[in-house]
């Protein structure tokens, strides 16, 4: 029992790496660059509203931008973008800290 368990154990650890390039890239991180590198918060807008998506409130933090935002059905959701390329990011709140 405890060799088979072994052999399968070894086998998914063989495994695991072959799998490893099949996943998302990483998300975008907020910027690094100064303010006046950043793209407008109107270009997020009008990239949001290409989503089907109202802005209620974009805030700047850190080289992201936070947009509060509505969809057609009034359901909330909070988006985080970077500031620079509009690339979105994992963390809604990716700024504060």
């Amino acid at each position: 029992m405890i060799a088979k368990l072994s052999v399968a154990a070894l086998a998914l650890m063989l495994a695991v790496p072959a799998f490893a390039g099949t996943t998302a890239p990483p998300a975008a991180t907020c910027s690094k660059n100064a303010a006046s590198t950043f793209k407008s918060q109107d270009d997020l807008t009008a990239l949001l509203k290409t989503k089907g998506l109202t802005v209620v409130k974009i805030k700047t933090e850190n080289g992201c931008y936070e947009a509060y935002t509505k969809d057609a059905k009034g359901k909330k959701a909070t988006l985080g973008f970077n500031a620079e390329t509009l690339e979105p990011v994992a963390n809604a709140e990716a700024g504060e800290g």
